[in-house]
């Protein structure tokens, strides 16, 4: 079998680079270390919200194999690594995964093939990581075997982009492997990004995410002092964000959440201070929306306090609107808080069967008419479709609003 692909990680980054290689007539195999998460693919089942059950049936019908044998490494022509880069216990970046795939792929490399990484890290992992590892068998990259950096720039949910339409920023040990790269990725996306060096396309990625994380933390910290002054931040965001220019607009909530947004600042500011640099801005930012799931469960203690209630009801407790992923949702922080503070705490979430280590602490409303009626005061924390927050205001004893997508005499807005 002539492969053109091997995808090293079928996650939320993998999968779609996978099916979207596919389409274009790609010959693709799947590698992941997860034996359920591959036999889940070779069933039919997605387990990544952005590809459906569907769409996986179509790539296994065009020959996509899921696989836990690295074997099919040594026969591809380009390998990705799309393998997570998380924090450790103690917030600093865990390329433990990185390293491991990295040392599978130099078992099996061989002459003219291309290795591509696509898991955001901090600038210098390409040269200094990734390809120290995959030149221990005595290959060198940009001779033997062509190393590159291209981001991956999946927005989970995100119905309007996807791989084939985001620009893809790529980038080459060489300049000829950058050349090779865009080559690769052309054969399925619209558009590539070619920049002159590893590092410019590192912490292009970077950036990226720690620009949202930072005017997140702005509007998140502007909402703390509208809420003293009796203002609505809600309004002063929809008024700012009418001027056509210099401008773009961020909206308060919660905190921050998912694999991206909350991580990606911390690898460029380690880097940065082990380089003897210190981004003050993102330690900033950081103290802000670390702080607001605990700002809101002092609100909503004040709520409850003030009525003699008791009972909490939380809408959406998934880290973004219609995505079924919890990672580093501020939920779960603010459960943690609630229950610190002696509240009984209960959720609802389509999209979450049971809250990752709550148990029967934070029981499950599967109806959710029934448990908006049981509940002193509902918090919604993602408006979710099936919310419909335009009458969800009606509905309820009392709400706390996170996300100003509801009104109404028994609303109250962060």
């Amino acid at each position: 079998m002539s492969l053109d692909l091997v995808v090293v990680g079928v996650g939320y980054v993998g999968l779609p680079l996978a099916t979207h290689a596919c389409a274009a007539g790609l010959a693709v195999v799947g590698y992941d270390i997860s034996a359920s998460v591959v036999a889940g693919l070779a069933a039919g089942r997605s387990h990544v919200g952005d590809v459906s059950d569907a769409e996986v049936g179509a790539i296994l019908a065009e020959g996509f194999l899921p696989t836990t044998d690295p074997k099919w490494i040594g026969q591809a022509d380009t390998v990705v690594l799309c393998v997570p880069t998380g924090l450790d216990s103690a917030g600093r970046p865990d390329l433990g995964p990185l390293k491991s795939a990295c040392a599978v792929v130099a078992e099996y490399l061989r002459p003219g093939m291309l290795v591509v990484l696509e898991s955001t890290s901090f600038p210098g992992t390409t040269d200094e990581v990734v390809r120290p590892i995959l030149e221990r068998g005595g290959l060198v990259a940009g001779q033997d075997f062509a190393l590159a950096y291209s981001p991956e720039r999946i927005d989970p949910g995100n119905r309007d982009y996807g791989v084939r339409n985001t620009p893809k920023v790529v980038s080459g040990y060489t300049p000829l492997c950058a050349k090779q790269c865009a080559a690769f990725y052309g054969r399925f996306v619209d558009s590539t990004v070619i920049t002159s060096g590893l590092r410019e396309a590192e912490l292009a990625k970077l950036l990226e995410n720690t620009y949202r994380y930072v005017n997140i933390a702005l509007v998140n910290e502007l909402a703390l002092y509208c809420h003293e002054l009796g203002v609505d931040v809600w309004e002063v965001v929809r008024c700012a964000a009418t001027k056509p220019f210099g401008y773009q607009a961020f909206r308060p909530g919660p905190g921050v959440g998912g694999h991206c947004i909350p991580i990606d600042p911390h690898y460029l500011a380690v880097r940065a201070c082990a380089d003897g640099f210190t981004f003050t801005m993102i330690e900033a930012a950081h103290r802000v929306n670390a702080g607001m799931p605990g700002r809101v469960a002092d609100r909503v203690v004040e709520l409850l306090r003030a009525e003699g209630r008791n009972r909490v009801l939380l809408l959406g407790v998934t880290y973004k609107a219609d995505v079924a992923d919890v990672r580093e949702s501020p939920a779960i922080i603010l459960a943690e808080r609630l229950l610190a503070d002696g509240v009984a705490v209960f959720y609802h979430d389509p999209y979450v069967p049971s809250f990752p280590g709550f148990g029967a602490r934070v029981p499950r409303r599967t109806d959710l008419s029934a448990g908006l009626a049981a509940t002193d005061l509902v918090v919604l924390l993602q408006p979710h479709q099936c919310y419909a927050t335009g009458c969800l205001g009606a509905r309820v004893r009392r709400l706390l609003d996170t996300t100003g997508t509801v009104s109404g005499e028994h609303v109250i807005r962060l």
